[in-house]
C-alpha cells in the first residue's frame, strides 16, 4: 500500500512566479520527504502559484482540504506557516481541521506536535509574527500620509498623462512631476471642449481619434473611463491628491472574468475614499483651477441630463452576458429613433469591430436588449412556477454521467497530470545543471506550468461531478418555497425587482451565433449547472 504523504506550496506575487521562487520550496520540501524516507506521488503536489495567504480561496488548497477528508492522507509537508495562511486565525484553522481528519501537518523550520510547549511556541510565532506585519502596515501607512501632509510628491503613485516623475536622485532628493508639453497640450485641450463647448465623454474621445493621438500606453482609441479620469484628476490643476482609494475585504463578482477563475488571485479590493479625506499635493498645473471648476460643473450636467432622458435604456442583464466565441463580456449600448419614437438597446460583444484597436476581434452579431431580456425574464417566471424541471433536469444529468466512465477519465486526467510534473522536474534539473538556456527554460517551464494548471482543473471539475441527490432535493424546496411567495407578484415586478431576481436565479448568459445559453444558478458545484438554450428568439443585427 503507497504511502498518502502531500506537500503544499505557495506564493503570493506574480514577481515571485517569475522568478520561480516556488521551484525553491518545492525541492526543499522534496528534499525533507526524501530524508523522512516517504515517497511522494505526483498527484499529491499542491501549489497556488500567486495567491494571497490572507484568504483561503485558493484552487489548490480547496483541492488539497479535499482530498484530506476523501482521500485519507497521512502527512503535509509544509515550508512554514506563513505558506498556509498569513493569518494566524486561518492557520489554527487549517491545522485544527487537518489534525481532526488524522493527518500530520510537518513544518520545515517549526516542530509541531512533540509536545505542548512547541505547539505553544508555534502559535505564539504566528501572532507575533501577525502582529509584526501588521504594525510595519500601520507604520508605513502612517509615514505615508505624513510625508503628503508635508507636501512630498513621492508618496504619489505613477505620475498621470501629461507629467513626467523625476526621482529623488534626479530632483536633488525630493520626488517632483515634471509637465510633458506635448501630452499637456492635449489635456489642455480636453478641458477646453468640455468647458467652452460643453462636448460630452463621447464627443471628447472621438476629437482625439481625429488628432490621431494614442494613449500613453499606445491604443489609437481613447476609452471614456480613461478621459473622465484625466478630467476629474485635481493634479491637473495643480493639487495632486492623496488616498483617493482604500483597500478593503474582496467584494463578490457577479461572475467570472474571461479565462479566469471565480475567485480571483487578490484578497482585497480597492474601494473610492470621499474628496474630504484626500490630501493635497503641491504640483505644476496645466489647467487654470477655473477650468477645472467649470469642467467638473459639466460633467455633472451632463451626468444628470443624461439621467433625464426620455426613454432611457435599462439593462436588466448586465454583467451576467458573455460571448460564447470569445468569452469577453457583452455590453448594453442604448440606441433611439427620433422619427419612430422608439427607444431600445443593443448587447454587443466587447470583443467585437466596436473594439478594433486589438489584433483579433469576434464577429459575434448584438441582440436587442428588449427581446433577449423579455426572453430571460419568461423563463424566470417558468422556472418560478414550476421548479419540477430542474428535478427533471438533474436526473437526465445523473443518467449522462452514469453512461460516462468517470474513474477512467479521472485515471487518465492523473497520468496525465503525473507525467507534466515528471516533465517540469526534469527540465528544472536540466536547467540547474546549465544544459539549457534561461530564455529556453523560462519559455517552456511556463507552457508546461499552465497545462498543468489546465489539467488539474479538469481533474477538480471530474472529482466535483458527483453530486448529492439530497442536496439537490433541498435546493429544489428552497426553491419551491420561493416560487411561492413570489410567483404572484411577477407580472407586476418593477426593473429593480426582476434586476435581484435575475441576478439571484442566473449565473451567466452565454451568446452564441445560433442559440442563447442560460446558465442557472440550481447547485452550489460549478460543474452541476443547468442551462436552458434558445435558438432563433432574439432579433439579431447582422
Amino acid at each position: 500500500m503507497s504511502e498518502k504523504i502531500a506537500l503544499y506550496a505557495r506564493v503570493s506575487s506574480e514577481k515571485q512566479v517569475q522568478s520561480n521562487t516556488i521551484d525553491s520550496q518545492i525541492a526543499s520540501l522534496k528534499e525533507r520527504i526524501r530524508l523522512d524516507s516517504h515517497t511522494l506521488l505526483s498527484g499529491w503536489i499542491f501549489v497556488d502559484d500567486g495567491y494571497s495567504g490572507s484568504t483561503l480561496m485558493r484552487p489548490e488548497l480547496e483541492r488539497l482540504r479535499d482530498c484530506v477528508v476523501n482521500e485519507g492522507l497521512e502527512k503535509i509537508y509544509v515550508h512554514s506557516p506563513d505558506r498556509l495562511a498569513r493569518k494566524y486565525a486561518y492557520q489554527y484553522l487549517l491545522i485544527e481541521e487537518f489534525k481532526q481528519s488524522g493527518v500530520e501537518v510537518v513544518f520545515l523550520n517549526d516542530e509541531m506536535g512533540k509536545s505542548p510547549e512547541s505547539d505553544l511556541l508555534l502559535q505564539l510565532q504566528g501572532i507575533i509574527a501577525e502582529y509584526e506585519r501588521m504594525k510595519i502596515m500601520e507604520r508605513s501607512r502612517r509615514g505615508k500620509r505624513h510625508s503628503a501632509q508635508q507636501g512630498l510628491v513621492k508618496v504619489l503613485a505613477a505620475a498621470p498623462y501629461g507629467y513626467r516623475y523625476i526621482g529623488k536622485q534626479e530632483g536633488n532628493g525630493h520626488g517632483a512631476y515634471e509637465v510633458i508639453s506635448e501630452e499637456a497640450e492635449i489635456v489642455r485641450q480636453m478641458f477646453d471642449g468640455v468647458a467652452n463647448k460643453r462636448w460630452s465623454l463621447n464627443e471628447v474621445t472621438r476629437y482625439l481619434a481625429r488628432l490621431g493621438k494614442p494613449t500613453r500606453r499606445g491604443n489609437p482609441i481613447w476609452d471614456r473611463g480613461t478621459v473622465l479620469h484625466i478630467l476629474k484628476n485635481p493634479a491637473y490643476k495643480g493639487a495632486a491628491a492623496f488616498g483617493k482609494t482604500k483597500i478593503i475585504p474582496r467584494l463578490p463578482h457577479l461572475r467570472a472574468h474571461r479565462n479566469r477563475t471565480l475567485h480571483s488571485k487578490r484578497a482585497s479590493s480597492i474601494q473610492n475614499t470621499p474628496k474630504q479625506e484626500w490630501i493635497s499635493i503641491p504640483v505644476p498645473a496645466i489647467v487654470e483651477e477655473s477650468v477645472f471648476e467649470m469642467v467638473q460643473e459639466q460633467l455633472e450636467e451632463n451626468k444628470k441630463r443624461k439621467r433625464e432622458q426620455k426613454g432611457k435604456v435599462g439593462f436588466l442583464l448586465r454583467g451576467l452576458l458573455v460571448c460564447k466565441k470569445c468569452q469577453y463580456a457583452y455590453s448594453g449600448n442604448g440606441t433611439s429613433y427620433r422619427s419612430s419614437k422608439r427607444s431600445y438597446g443593443y448587447y454587443i460583444c466587447v470583443g467585437g469591430k466596436k473594439y478594433c484597436y486589438r489584433d483579433r476581434f469576434c464577429d459575434n452579431s448584438p441582440v436587442r436588449s428588449d427581446y433577449l431580456e423579455q426572453l430571460v425574464w419568461e423563463e424566470i417566471k417558468i422556472l418560478l412556477k414550476d421548479p419540477e424541471f430542474l428535478e427533471k433536469e438533474y436526473q437526465r444529468r445523473l443518467q449522462e454521467l452514469e453512461k460516462t466512465p468517470k474513474h477512467l477519465e479521472r485515471d487518465r486526467l492523473m497520468a496525465r497530470e503525473k507525467k507534466l510534473q515528471k516533465m517540469i522536474n526534469r527540465l528544472i534539473d536540466a536547467y540547474s545543471e546549465g544544459l539549457i538556456e534561461k530564455i529556453e527554460f523560462s519559455k517552456r517551464i511556463k507552457s508546461m506550468r499552465s497545462d498543468l494548471t489546465y489539467v488539474r482543473q479538469c481533474i477538480q471539475e471530474t472529482e466535483k461531478s458527483s453530486q448529492s441527490a439530497i442536496e439537490l432535493q433541498v435546493i429544489i424546496g428552497q426553491l419551491q418555497e420561493f416560487s411561492a411567495r413570489v410567483s404572484d407578484q411577477l407580472h407586476s415586478a418593477d426593473k429593480s425587482t426582476k434586476r435581484y431576481i435575475i441576478q439571484a436565479l442566473i449565473k451567466r448568459i452565454e451568446v452564441d451565433e445560433d442559440e442563447i445559453n442560460i446558465v442557472f444558478r440550481i447547485d452550489p458545484h460549478p460543474t452541476a449547472q443547468t442551462t436552458r438554450k434558445f435558438s432563433g428568439d432574439c432579433d439579431r443585427s447582422h
